[in-house]
């Protein structure tokens, strides 16, 4: 549906050339709701601009169901824009217009029928919930609601992809759950493709079905939610999706100590689905007459997903806490050993 391949966008700076962007490639399916996260620079508005051709990159292609969008021009770029809507941080609003006219507003610019307008818009407000707002301005409007306006607007066209900016930055906690509700809802009932820009680890968990992790203009981990929740494989995806991060230098202070004989390890357990039990840590313990400390922990739903993840010490001989990690592995716990 959307295929990035090698893209590269710089920026004169005082330094010399800023790389936004280095060569990214990334391939997201029809109807996935995509997350690309990172801290401020990384390169997620950068790509989130190329992609909607609101920037040109200086190389790589973008390929928009088999179109590079990169060698468009004029009318060509402006017709394939149509099959993208943009949904963004600060709303953007046209202030003197009514909620009805700024839905309206790209179907106007498409030369839509009256009539058409009429109905696509009358559908659009009953989706987003705002059908008794249709003749509101803006500046009468909550938070929430500029937004749900917003995604009714990037919506009209029916278009094939739509990208979310920080759509959610400017909101309360509340707020967020509706609008991502929202978009999660329409995802499922339309099959439309979302891009999500965020930097907020809990809006790739409650609505994303895949991820790409940024970090200087570059993806450095991607892959399914659940996947990349509970195998991160760099400390910057260990950081965003793990509430539960034990940091490099509080390991590097803790060494394995011995209590008679007996050897104490730090291991990060992650339950997925049926074992998130808590009967699970105490039967272990138990067997194998261990002592069993839960340092830290959480538990939360990710896609639908029980996903629980326990810091836990271990103190036991050598041969007894190898036992112990192996019958971790076979019940379906993901074990991984920290100290």
């Amino acid at each position: 549906m959307l295929e990035v391949k090698n893209l590269t966008k710089t920026y004169a700076a005082r330094q010399g050339v800023f790389y936004a962007l280095k060569n990214v490639s990334i391939t997201v399916n029809k109807g996935e709701i995509f997350g690309f996260i990172g801290l401020s620079g990384a390169g997620k508005t950068s790509l989130a601009r190329c992609v909607s051709a609101l920037e040109r990159a200086d190389s790589g292609e973008i390929l928009l169901s088999g179109v590079d969008i990169t060698k468009l021009r004029g009318a060509r770029l402006r017709e394939a824009r149509k099959k993208m809507g943009l949904v963004f941080q600060h709303f953007n609003l046209l202030m003197n217009s009514t909620v009805f006219e700024n839905i309206a507003f790209p179907l106007r610019i498409a030369g839509k029928s009256g009539d058409f307008i009429k109905s696509r818009v009358n559908e659009l407000l009953e989706t987003v919930g705002l059908t008794e707002k249709s003749a509101a301005y803006p500046a009468t409007l909550s938070g929430g609601q500029k937004q749900r306006v917003g995604i009714a607007r990037a919506l009209a066209a029916e278009p094939e992809l739509v990208i979310c900016d920080e759509a959610t930055s400017a909101l309360d906690p509340d707020t967020t759950r509706g609008v991502l509700s929202l978009i999660k809802k329409i995802g499922a009932e339309t099959g439309v493709t979302f891009l999500v820009i965020t930097h907020e680890m809990d809006v790739i968990k409650e609505i994303c079905t895949h991820v790409a992790v940024m970090e200087n203009g570059e993806i450095i981990e991607s892959g399914r939610v659940l996947d990349v929740l509970t195998q991160p494989k760099t400390d910057t995806a260990k950081r965003f999706f793990s509430k539960e991060y034990v940091d490099k230098n509080w390991l590097d202070a803790t060494t394995p100590s011995k209590h008679g004989g007996r050897v104490a390890k730090i291991c990060r357990a992650t339950f997925i689905g049926d074992t998130a039990r808590r009967g699970f840590i105490y039967g272990i313990s138990k067997k194998f007459d261990i002592e069993l400390s839960i340092l830290s922990g959480n538990i939360e739903s990710v896609g639908g997903t029980m996903v629980g993840s326990l810091i836990l010490e271990l103190l036991g001989d050598d041969e007894t806490l190898a036992h112990v990690l192996k019958s971790f592995a076979e019940n379906g716990v993901q074990i991984e050993a920290l100290v």
